[in-house]
């Protein structure tokens, strides 16, 4: 099963956004969607999960075209994302947080309950259940908001620079989260982020954007082999 888009373009009063990109994740593996800022990765992102309706190209799901589907469409069939601003209920405790998300994919209060229970130890966040959610630090911040995620059952996660603003230790932390959910949910990741060491360590495949074109594709070592990748990162004058 894929989440694909095909020759998918965006546009924002007649500047491209993202232009003729195809992109695609199956369930059974973690992509790396890199670049530098401005590249146009959210907006794939936006695009994927139903957030931006594209101005050319279509979205399927599992073969099926669904391009247009509203956020929600797709988070109820199971494409699931996270914003690289964590929006959490800041006066309510983390598990509340986690309860308003079960009850918004349609679980009963006490099941909610228990399920948010359940997904906080499995997260490692058990001991700041209780605690309201704008005194978290960074890093379990942004595991709040993955756990709000994995409410929902995804099939597909998409994670918007999740590590972000997180330490080398907080960082690797991460990235043993995201390989146990892929294993544990069967669900295809789509990993945007800076963090480089991050993305070679757990992604099969990245895909890279500059300008809002893709500019390489491949296994990691491959991709940061190639000049292309190290323009789009370093400029002309460092590769040549």
């Amino acid at each position: 099963m894929q989440l694909s888009a095909r020759d998918v373009s965006v546009s924002f009063s007649g500047v491209h956004a993202i232009e003729a990109v195809s992109f695609e994740v199956a369930r059974d593996e973690i992509v790396g969607l890199v670049g530098p800022n401005g590249a146009g990765k959210t907006t794939m992102i936006n695009v994927l999960t139903g957030f931006q309706r594209p101005t050319a190209g279509r979205v399927l799901l599992a073969g099926e075209d669904v391009t247009g589907q509203s956020a929600g469409w797709f988070a109820r069939h199971g494409v699931v994302r996270t914003f690289q601003a964590v929006r959490l209920f800041q006066r309510l405790t983390v598990q509340e947080n986690l309860e308003a998300a079960f009850a918004g994919a349609g679980i009963g209060r006490m099941e909610a309950r228990h399920r948010s229970a359940a997904l906080l130890d499995y997260l490692g966040l058990a001991a700041s259940a209780g605690r309201e959610a704008g005194t978290l630090n960074y890093g379990d911040e942004r595991r709040v908001g993955i756990a709000r995620a994995l409410a929902l059952s995804p099939g597909f996660l998409l994670l918007d620079e999740p590590a972000a603003g997180m330490n080398i230790a907080e960082a690797e932390a991460l990235a043993a989260t995201i390989r146990r959910i892929h294993a544990d949910y069967g669900c295809g990741i789509v990993l945007i982020e800076h963090n480089m060491r991050l993305v070679s360590a757990i992604c099969d495949r990245l895909h890279v954007l500059a300008s809002g074109r893709t500019v390489s594709r491949g296994a990691p070592a491959e991709v940061m082999a190639d000049p292309h990748f190290r323009e789009a990162y370093l400029g002309a004058e460092a590769v040549a």
